[in-house]
């Protein structure tokens, strides 16, 4: 762009001891240079519109598409074990536990990022990730905590995504056994690799979160038109394996945040993002509680054995419609818990600042292996779920973010210095202090006590039942070939 403003004054000096002839040549040049620069900034704002985000709204709609995917189909069946009021509750309460802790975490962001900065630090090239702000605020100890957690759990977040495109095309195109399916959208997803950034997320996330939209008001809507089934039980909850199991589950969808820090790093503003993890958590509320209380009212304890809510309605051109919204969105979402993955592979295998998307697409490929294979080993839609939330979640999203909270403003200078005080509900670092420790005890024994015997128990039982890299989890049995006739009587 320098370079063709320049072309533009110099066509604008013209020799003025020239002929007329020369001076029109030189006003005709300059305004076809001038015409080429506005045609550029044209092009120039279409793309940024469609692909460079970075303002609170995008934001918003990152958390928000991001929230919740596949995990919208596997509410019902949470609601099945547990029952319908603590299904309620535990989601108003899991969602604002995440948002707290997703608050914190940009706190950390901004106090790390302020810090260095003003130690003359430059990030105009590079990403910061969470297990950095915790290495520079507390040690390589936490760095490692951090990594190791964080890592895994987009790992398997994103394995769980992978399975939810295969559970959910066998309900359209079921000529195809799950495992499959698989490998066909394995192959689709490893495309991910050539989205450089959460900025280029603008557009995708925008339509994610309307179709994420039309399948929770589909499984609303769709539930109360069919009604509920003859003869349908609603039991839950009956055993503390289920209830527990469920609870997990609710606990994994609203801790989606292990993706904060990126997000907050692509926006223009991240002092902005304080709040929005809660706005959007309260716009899913809109979507995961109508829908979930709506599917399991209509089918009850049938949904026991369905994780996928998709399985118990009937098709028609709206449930279809839902499925492809959903795989699309799976697709993106896929990407989203991806890229902090490829990131840190980047920096691994030293390209993370080259400005070659070739050159880092390809260093990329290496991190979808393991998550297409280990897709194929544990193909369980629903009980993977419970058992990342009770083991990754529990610590990467909830009990390290607060841990660290309170470690780095355990002096009374930090909080003085703190680039972020308490907010205007807790006005005082006592509460925080209180609420937080209130959080760690909580989710330990809760969710990582209670949630890790109960999953794991769920788990290995699905392992014994369907067994490791099975073919087409949860489908109906093939029908038995007809019986051969009986021979004639002499």
């Amino acid at each position: 762009m320098t370079e063709v403003v320049k072309q533009v004054e110099a066509a604008s000096m013209v020799n003025q001891t020239d002929d007329h002839q020369i001076i029109d040549g030189g006003v005709e040049e300059r305004e076809n240079v001038v015409g080429r620069i506005e045609e550029e900034n044209q092009k120039s704002s279409f793309k940024n519109f469609l692909w460079h985000g970075g303002s609170a709204y995008d934001a918003w709609f990152s958390c928000a598409s991001n929230q919740v995917a596949q995990v919208l189909l596997t509410l019902p069946y949470s609601f099945s074990q547990m029952g319908m009021v603590s299904g309620l509750v535990l989601q108003v309460f899991y969602g604002l536990l995440g948002s707290w802790t997703a608050y914190l975490i940009s706190v950390l962001y901004v106090e790390y990022r302020s810090r260095r900065e003003k130690e003359g630090a430059s990030f105009k090239n590079h990403v910061i990730q969470w297990f950095e702000v915790l290495d520079g605020l507390l040690g390589p100890v936490w760095k490692g905590l951090g990594l190791g957690f964080n890592c895994t759990f987009l790992l398997f977040g994103s394995v769980i995504q992978l399975i939810a495109c295969a559970s959910n095309i066998y309900y359209i195109n079921d000529h195809l056994d799950k495992r499959t399916w698989t490998y066909i959208f394995g192959a689709c997803c490893a495309t991910t690799v050539f989205i450089p950034s959460f900025h280029n997320y603008r557009i995708w996330s925008f339509l994610g979160l309307g179709m994420t939209t039309y399948t929770a008001w589909y499984l609303t809507i769709g539930a109360l038109v069919h009604g509920q089934k003859p003869g349908v039980i609603h039991s839950g909850p009956k055993k503390l394996v289920l209830y527990f199991t469920g609870a997990t589950n609710i606990l994994y969808t609203f801790g989606g945040h292990a993706v904060t820090v990126e997000i907050m790093h692509a926006m223009w503003k991240p002092q902005k993002f304080k709040y929005i993890y809660l706005l959007a958590t309260l716009y899913v509320f809109t979507l995961t509680l109508p829908s979930a209380a709506a599917v399991y009212w209509a089918f009850g304890d049938e949904l026991l054995t369905h994780a996928n809510a998709f399985s118990l309605l009937p098709r028609n051109r709206f449930r279809d419609a839902a499925v492809i919204l959903m795989l699309i969105h799976q697709f993106i979402t896929f990407g989203f818990a991806c890229t902090p993955l490829y990131f840190v592979w980047e920096k691994v295998v030293g390209v993370h600042d080259t400005k070659s998307l070739c050159l880092r697409a390809i260093a990329r490929l290496p991190v979808v292996i393991p998550i297409w294979f280990l897709a194929i080993i544990f193909p369980f839609f629903g009980p993977i779920n419970s058992t990342v939330g009770a083991f990754l979640v529990s610590f990467t999203v909830y009990i390290i973010p607060t841990m660290a909270h309170m470690l780095t403003y355990r002096s009374a200078q930090a909080r003085k210095n703190a680039a972020e005080k308490p907010p205007f509900f807790l006005r005082n670092w006592t509460a925080v202090y209180v609420f937080n420790t209130f959080i760690v005890v909580w989710v330990f024994i809760v969710g990582f006590g209670f949630g890790g015997w109960a999953s794991m128990v769920n788990f290995i039982r699905q392992v014994n039942t369907f067994g490791l890299f099975a073919k087409c989890y949860q489908c109906k049995p093939p029908p038995a070939p007809p019986a051969a006739p009986a021979p004639p009587h002499h």
